[in-house]
């Protein structure tokens, strides 16, 4: 997550930060990690189909970015796809439902990025079982081409506020194919009210809080070093990480002003939600986080690909003890019963979003 510079200047106090961000402006000239997101440039440069579809492929959402994917190429034509377990929320994802859906979006992007290359992928989920590894695929001549694949490159999800404008019913009709979209008035207010509340739980969580605060990578040697987790780059936030106002103990810390600053920030993003999408399944076995996944990862481009913004909001499905009554409520007004709500997002009309690092496709290859 690239932290904006509005969002800063709440997260750290506005008073003191001019000032800060003035002594330092001949070091803000370059400060863009090249090296972590050289890989949405590289994305297609492949002459191996496996290759050139896993190059778009780890460019796919995925929660708190942290890339939870391992690929072990099989003879000319195969690939099977592993989670990495090292990769874990623990806290807010206890039983890895976030992270498999994470898997589900690679899964979507690969096949969308092969059909693009004139590859068709045969993909077999969890051929040793739930534990083994989540898929293989076999990629073979005479794949078409998905419109949506064209969006691969531009996708992103945009946290900030969205403009006071209403989504088309004639957009939402169309998104209703793969998610439930919600524009009544009424609807938003109370699905906003229960991302509020969810979000203060987690935020005010403090083991909750601090799995985050332990995820961030502040400024470009970090980012570039470790390219996942949320990173907080730029020439902005790097002035103030120089100059001492920007600091994982600040973030941390609910007794500081920068802090409840950021609350008043963070609410008022929220609150500036014009609509709702909400993925659901039957159930909630691996092969359906999978299948939320995929449809996600569609939904996402088919915003993008409309000039509309997405945002996963989905602290109320969350499965830990703290979240118990906003988890429940989430499911008593957007899904039936015995049915899980898998994402739920924030839509409308948002700026544009920057690309988030992202680890070398080398790096994710075992075996190779």
């Amino acid at each position: 997550m690239a932290l904006s510079r509005r969002k800063a200047l709440a997260l750290i106090g506005g008073g003191t930060l001019l000032a800060a961000t003035g002594a330092v402006g001949g070091f803000a000239a370059t400060r863009t990690p090249n090296s972590a997101i050289r890989p949405w440039s590289l994305a297609g440069q492949y002459d191996d189909p496996r290759l050139n579809a896993l190059s778009y492929a780890l460019l796919a959402p995925n929660p708190h970015n942290l890339q939870p994917w391992q690929v072990r190429l099989e003879g000319d034509t195969g690939l099977t796809l592993i989670r990495d377990s090292t990769k874990a929320l623990p806290e807010t994802d206890p039983l890895d439902r976030q992270i498999f859906i994470g898997l589900g979006c690679f899964i979507e992007q690969m096949e969308l990025a092969a059909g693009a290359a004139g590859y068709q992928t045969e993909v077999t989920l969890f051929p040793e079982g739930p534990d083994g590894p989540v898929a293989n695929a076999e990629l073979t001549r005479g794949g078409k081409a998905d419109p949506l694949a064209a969006h691969i490159l531009m996708r992103g999800s945009c946290k900030e506020p969205y403009e006071d404008r209403t989504v088309p019913a004639a957009l939402a009709n169309q998104l209703e194919l793969l998610a439930d979209i919600h524009t009544d008035p009424a609807m938003v207010d109370k699905l906003r009210r229960l991302t509020i509340d969810a979000w203060m739980v987690e935020t005010m969580t403090p083991r909750t809080m601090q799995e985050s605060v332990d995820l961030m990578r502040m400024g470009k040697t970090e980012i570039n070093t470790n390219p996942d987790g949320i990173d907080l780059g730029g020439p902005f936030l790097e002035g103030l990480m120089v100059a001492g106002l920007l600091s994982r103990e600040a973030l941390s810390d609910p007794d500081s002003s920068g802090f409840q600053q950021g609350l008043t920030i963070y609410h008022d993003m929220l609150t500036a939600t014009p609509a709702y999408a909400v993925v659901t399944t039957n159930g909630n076995n691996r092969t359906d986080q999978i299948a939320a996944g995929r449809r996600w990862l569609r939904l996402n481009l088919a915003t993008t690909g409309m000039g509309l913004s997405l945002h996963p909001v989905s602290q109320a499905l969350q499965e830990y003890p703290e979240m118990k009554e906003h988890y429940a409520q989430a499911h008593q007004m957007l899904a039936p019963e015995g049915h899980t709500v898998q994402m739920l997002g924030r839509l409308g009309y948002g700026p544009a979003t920057q690309r988030t690092p992202r680890w070398p496709l080398e790096t994710k290859l075992i075996d190779a």
